[in-house]
């Protein structure tokens, strides 16, 4: 079946609400549930008490977005996720986690992508979400009625702020009010991860098995949470694990996220602001922060080597050249959000001596960061090439 045609089917077919669904004789689908518990973690939460504010809300959906606490927004809590595997009876012997990219709310484009990795690698697919992304948000901050409001009065606040739209206006607020959300949240994913991975590793999953093997397929920002895993390499998990990265792998502070599909440009700036110029002072005066982004919590400092390119530069370094033989980096030549160049930097090193194969590809139509591969009737045939390419590349990489 060609690429177009099964974007359509599997975005008609697929849903949260069936335990299974069967796709053909090849590909089954699971929806399972998860329950995270690091919500304390989170602003409002039992060891967070982070409750400051930039802007009084103009709604009650903008109240919904800035007041509301993170650790009261059940849908981030408890939640379903994908399983793309081959069916039958056995449990899993190998699975590959699928990361998505920031500000995403359908899992739309990353279901063909699912499916082919399972068909051609065997191998079975999890396509686990971020914090506060995809089901785990909200569905009113997806609402194009009620976003429109919000929309408004952040221009009114705003005059001058750029690329702000129905479709990031929510994460732009939250972000905007509260920039070390991206932390924590960020933190929550991670945990939430090894959560399953020590499910599995206890025997208690239903579909994989607990000496199953274990690599990762990370787009866009979902390249971060991928690094950190494997940089922090948790009770050695992920010692023989492998990271393919798509449109990503650059430390935070080389990213340009300003597109009207990811964050507006006031929004940028507070974020930026905190998780990268002001860190450091951050921590001081937070002991919260201190404390998950300290010592005692290696997955933190790894964090922290990914937020800023100079911050930790020699211990991200040592960690990526040890790891070199298990990345593998895909990138676009037009991508400006994460531009290949910014990935060479961070994976080959400021010296360009670490060893991490990093491929630059280029399409033969227009796209950008968010639609490499746009299910247009128009550019099909260019289209599937182009997928075909890419994706043939990935699996080569993680069979």
């Amino acid at each position: 079946m060609k690429y177009i045609d099964l974007h359509k089917q599997l975005k008609q077919k697929v849903n949260y609400d069936s335990c299974e669904i069967v796709l053909d004789e090849n590909t089954v689908i699971q929806n399972l549930s998860f329950t995270s518990k690091h919500r304390a973690i989170l602003p409002g939460g039992a060891a967070n008490h982070d409750t400051y504010e930039y802007c009084t809300p103009d709604s009650d959906d903008e109240a919904d977005i800035i007041n509301k606490n993170d650790a009261e927004i059940s849908e981030n809590i408890h939640f379903r996720y994908h399983i793309f595997y081959p069916g039958g009876h056995t449990k899993q012997k190998h699975i590959i986690f699928l990361f998505h990219g920031f500000n995403e709310k359908y899992w739309d484009k990353y279901l063909t992508w699912a499916k082919y990795i399972t068909n051609a690698t065997g191998k079975t697919v999890i396509l686990f979400p971020i914090a506060f992304h995809m089901n785990r948000a909200p569905h009113s901050w997806s609402d194009s009625h009620k976003m429109f409001t919000v929309s408004l009065h952040r221009k009114e606040l705003h005059p001058d702020v750029i690329c702000s739209t129905l479709s990031n206006v929510a994460i732009s607020t939250r972000l905007h009010n509260k920039p070390q959300r991206f932390i924590w949240s960020g933190l929550q994913s991670y945990f939430d991860v090894i959560d399953l991975v020590e499910q599995i590793k206890k025997d208690q999953h239903p579909i994989i098995a607990p000496d199953a093997t274990i690599d990762f397929f990370a787009y866009s920002i979902g390249c971060l949470l991928a690094e950190i895993l494997m940089m922090t390499n948790k009770k050695g998990y992920f010692s023989e694990s492998k990271l393919c990265m798509f449109c990503g792998g650059a430390v935070f502070n080389r990213l340009s996220p300003v597109t009207k599909f990811i964050l507006d440009s006031e929004a940028n700036v507070s974020l930026y602001s905190y998780v990268v110029e002001h860190l450091e002072s951050h921590m001081k005066h937070n002991a919260m922060l201190g404390l998950f982004l300290g010592e005692s919590h290696p997955e933190g400092i790894n964090f922290r080597s990914m937020l800023n390119y100079n911050i930790f530069m020699d211990r991200r370094e040592k960690k990526l050249r040890h790891m070199a033989d298990r990345l593998f980096a895909l990138t676009l030549s037009k991508d400006t959000v994460i531009p290949p160049y910014e990935i060479v930097n961070t994976l080959t090193g400021n010296r360009r001596d670490i060893p991490i194969r990093v491929e630059i590809l280029d399409f033969p139509y227009k796209y950008k960061h968010e639609d490499p591969f746009p299910a247009v009737e128009p550019l099909a045939d260019p289209v599937q090439e182009a997928f075909d390419k890419t994706f043939h590349l990935i699996c080569q990489f993680l069979r």
